[in-house]
């Protein structure tokens, strides 16, 4: 067998996962106060079948999560500095942006994609809120990666 042994990418793998998760859930966190302050939390709980801003931080914070371990997989071995965990935190940021509101949500919600939404005032504090998850996930993912070595 050649390359990096199985029990060494497992480990990377944990690792990278792990720093993601605590990345998202400081990332989820902040655009959690900012969907609050937009009172966007009651549209997110309606992924779920509900109304309530509690429930729709909640189904957040476990997008937030998810979004993170998948960062720290993706893109971890580019992310070792903190300029690195910023500019792929911005650019992830942006992925989901596309995903996110344009794409998933308003499919889930039966409404289909929303690309002529884009630049619209809403979608435009979408963008900021997603750009905020992005950079601190990125530079918490550097920060704990580098504590945890």
């Amino acid at each position: 067998m050649t390359g990096i042994p199985q029990t060494s990418m497992e480990n990377k793998f944990f690792k990278y996962g792990l720093a993601g998760a605590v990345g998202g859930i400081a990332g989820g966190i902040a655009f959690g106060i900012l969907m609050a302050l937009m009172s966007f939390l009651p549209t997110v709980a309606g992924l779920v079948g509900s109304s309530s801003a509690v429930v729709g931080f909640i189904v957040h914070m476990a997008i937030s999560i998810f979004i993170g371990i998948t960062f720290g997989i993706l893109l971890g071995e580019r992310s070792r500095t903190y300029q690195q965990g910023l500019l792929w935190g911005l650019v992830y940021g942006v992925v989901w942006w596309i995903l996110g509101p344009m794409v998933i949500m308003p499919t889930m919600m039966g409404m289909g994609m929303q690309f002529g939404a884009a630049f619209t005032g809403p979608m435009m504090m979408s963008l900021l809120g997603h750009l905020v998850y992005g950079a601190l996930t990125g530079l918490v993912f550097v920060w704990f990666s580098s504590r945890n070595s």
